[in-house]
This record gives structure tokens, sequence and C-alpha cells, in this order.
């Protein structure tokens, strides 16, 4: 039996790098935040460049909390499209369709103040169901075994990502 050609990295990388540029364009108040992600194969690290509009005090001075949460719960959107999108991604097919994953609840803690800095997060999929995913997520700065919050957030799918 004989195998085709493989992809060059390029290729795969390109379709990867475009296909997480397409999820993320569908999250408009990721860009106000200015959220990025660092993509290493399949794992993602979000990153929250340090600005002005995400100081909370300027007395602390501190990052301000509800900017964290709401760059943990894209982190936590993102890193679920990713994940439902990656097989059909890998097979050249466009894996989404333009809906995200619905925010049902996000709990999160506050473990130590944000410094002025960049922050990076990163988002595990606990359990991922047809219709019902629950995720974690831990922020930090400097150090990731001193976090700076950590939530837990559940999502009901879209039936076009939901597989």
């Amino acid at each position: 039996m004989s195998r085709g050609k493989p992809e060059p990295v390029e290729v795969i990388k390109e379709r990867r790098d475009g296909a997480l540029a397409r999820l993320t364009d569908g999250i408009p108040y990721a860009a106000f935040l200015g959220i990025r992600f660092d993509r290493r194969g399949d794992e993602l690290t979000a990153i929250l460049p340090y600005g002005d509009h995400v100081l909370g005090n300027p007395m602390v001075p501190a990052l301000h909390g509800g900017a964290i949460a709401a760059f943990m719960e894209v982190a936590a959107v993102v890193q679920l499209g990713w994940t439902q999108g990656w097989e059909r991604m890998e097979t050249g097919a466009e894996p989404f369709a333009g809906r995200l994953p619905k925010t049902i609840d996000f709990t999160i803690d506050y473990l130590r103040p944000g410094l002025p800095r960049d922050i990076y997060a990163r988002a595990r999929i606990a359990r991922a169901g047809r219709r019902f995913a629950s995720v974690h997520v831990e922020c930090w700065q400097d150090n990731r075994d001193r976090p700076v919050a950590q939530a837990v957030g559940h999502f009901l799918m879209p039936d076009d990502i939901a597989g």
C-alpha cells in the first residue's frame, strides 16, 4: 500500500494559523482587549498584553478583575472551539461554521492581584459532550505555579461544532 506524499510543514502551519485567526475573529471583544494566542501544535496559550485599558486601580496598580475574567472566558471559548474543530481542520475541511459556545456560567477565584504586566492563560477541557462542556482555566503572570486567578466555566455547544 502506498502512502501519499506528506504535506509540507509550512502548509500545515499556515492552515492551523488561519483556522485560529478565523476562530478568534469571531470574538470582537478579544480584539478590543488585545488578546492573542500562542499556538504550539494543538496547545493554546492566551496572552493579554498589559495596557492602560486593562488597569483597574491605578493607585495599587492592579489589573481590572473584569478584564481578567473576560480574558479567561475568551481563553475557554477559544480552547473549546479549537479542540472541537481540530479533527476537521486536520483533514482540510473548514473547522468552524461561525458559531461559538455560549457561556452558561463562569466562576472565578481571584488568588492574587494582577500586576501591571502581561498575563497568560491556559484552558483545559474537563468534559466535552455533544451539547455541554466544562472547562477549567488558569491564568498567571511570571510564574505558572503562582496563578493570579482560576476559573471553571460551563458552556452550551452549538450544533455546528458539537460534531
